[in-house]
């Protein structure tokens, strides 16, 4: 997602004009985080308790439709949280609004790849956000959410000592996704903005430890505002996918991230390549037409959408579903190679908190750009959280119509 987020304006994703600027209207939702709102009804359940669904009642539907949502995402660097409500059943829409928002740059993976186990500063400065998350949670009077821990809690071997303590401390019960999942999610959340002309598409989300890779089909159904068939619609376009076990984080504490110099730069690029060349392998035989593109979500391409647009400071709303050509891509990332490690700690678009990693998620990107030559990237800030909110929605509402 976009870099130095707290707040951010939000989005209602719909099914529909895959190929326009954005992807449904946008609703302000910047909140401090303060705001009033009741607690959750913990004893409101859809699910009974062998996992299947039950009829609801007529309180149980006005529940549904009153419901307010949250998705978590704790990944190697950053802890993300959205709040939303459902968009309007009537606007034939598979979206939400965001109420809330909250994303902070906590490098629970930091050292990771060296000793295998999340480090005590790192799971203080966790823990210390999802305390925040917890409050927004509560204040919001959120009545269903899931809350996921990706490649640093998968990779370490200390990775359910800590979710354990953080329920502990915070009443957070966060699950450990596995690849397959999050690549799914990371489909789930941006797949709209793919150009509906295209007859195959490459996402990609580049991320603190891992980086999925997602091979997207031309869907089979016809467009319909039918929520219940999106999860299989996008089922049946994800042909293939991969998810390599490095990110920023890792890469950039393998080559170094400070001072990358050409050298370093092509190391990196040739270390993801080896990587790649059995997905690459893997999809060699599909179909690529003149409207082939690459679909990103990550703070690597949204950092590179916000240099070539010059912003002085970050804006969601310029940045998400920004098309921009290969040269495009070429100057902007020739651009950030040649700051210092001083001059991108300065930039709004990067912020100390990113800067020693974004040119290691330049070298990622580099790697995917040449293993899948494309003229047009599209920038998507979105990914497993607007994955996370849209399958809970659409269930839901799935559920409630085949009861009535």
């Amino acid at each position: 997602m976009g870099p130095l987020e707290s707040s951010e304006l939000a989005l209602t994703c719909t099914g529909g004009a895959p190929g326009s600027s954005a992807c449904g209207p946008y609703a302000a939702a910047a909140d401090d985080g303060n705001g009033g709102g009741k607690r959750p009804d913990r004893g409101a359940q859809w699910r009974g308790e062998s996992g299947a669904r039950i009829k609801p009642s007529e309180q149980e539907q006005k529940t549904l439709r009153d419901a307010v949502y949250a998705a978590l995402d704790l990944g190697t660097n950053n802890c993300r949280l959205l709040v939303a409500r459902p968009a309007p059943a009537d606007e034939g829409s598979a979206g939400f609004r965001v109420i809330d928002s909250f994303s902070r740059i906590v490098r629970l993976g930091e050292g990771l790849s060296r000793t295998g186990r999340l480090s005590a500063a790192a799971i203080d400065r966790t823990i210390s956000a999802l305390r925040i998350c917890r409050h927004k949670i509560e204040a919001r009077g959120v009545t269903r959410a899931r809350l996921i821990a990706t490649e640093a809690c998968r990779s370490a071997e200390n990775g359910a000592e800590f979710l354990q303590r953080a329920r502990d401390a915070t009443g957070l019960e966060l699950e450990i996704v596995d690849r397959e999942t999050e690549a799914h999610l990371a489909a789930a959340g941006s797949a709209c903005l793919a150009d509906s002309a295209a007859a195959s598409v490459v996402l990609f989300d580049i991320g603190g430890g891992s980086s999925e890779i997602v091979w997207l089909g031309r869907s089979g159904r016809k467009p319909s505002g039918a929520t219940h068939h999106l999860d299989g619609a996008l089922r049946e376009r994800v042909r293939f996918w991969v998810s390599l076990k490095l990110g920023v984080v890792t890469l950039a504490e393998k080559f170094g991230g400070l001072e990358v110099s050409d050298a370093i730069f092509e190391a990196m690029v040739e270390h993801v390549s080896e990587a790649l060349m059995e997905f690459v392998a893997k999809v060699g035989a599909e179909h690529r037409c003149r409207n082939f593109h690459l679909l990103g979500t990550s703070g690597t391409v949204t950092t590179i959408a916000g240099v070539y647009l010059g912003l002085a400071r970050y804006d969601r709303r310029r940045v998400d579903g920004l098309w921009m050509s290969s040269e495009e891509v070429n100057g902007a990332v020739a651009s950030l190679r040649k700051m210092s490690y001083a001059e991108r700690a300065m930039n709004g678009c990067i912020g100390a908190g990113r800067a020693d990693l974004v040119l290691a998620g330049c070298a990622i990107l580099e790697a995917i750009r040449r293993a899948f030559p494309a003229d047009r990237v599209r920038i998507a800030d979105r990914g497993l959280r607007e994955g996370i909110l849209m399958q809970m929605i659409n269930a839901d509402r799935a559920f409630s119509r085949a009861s009535r």
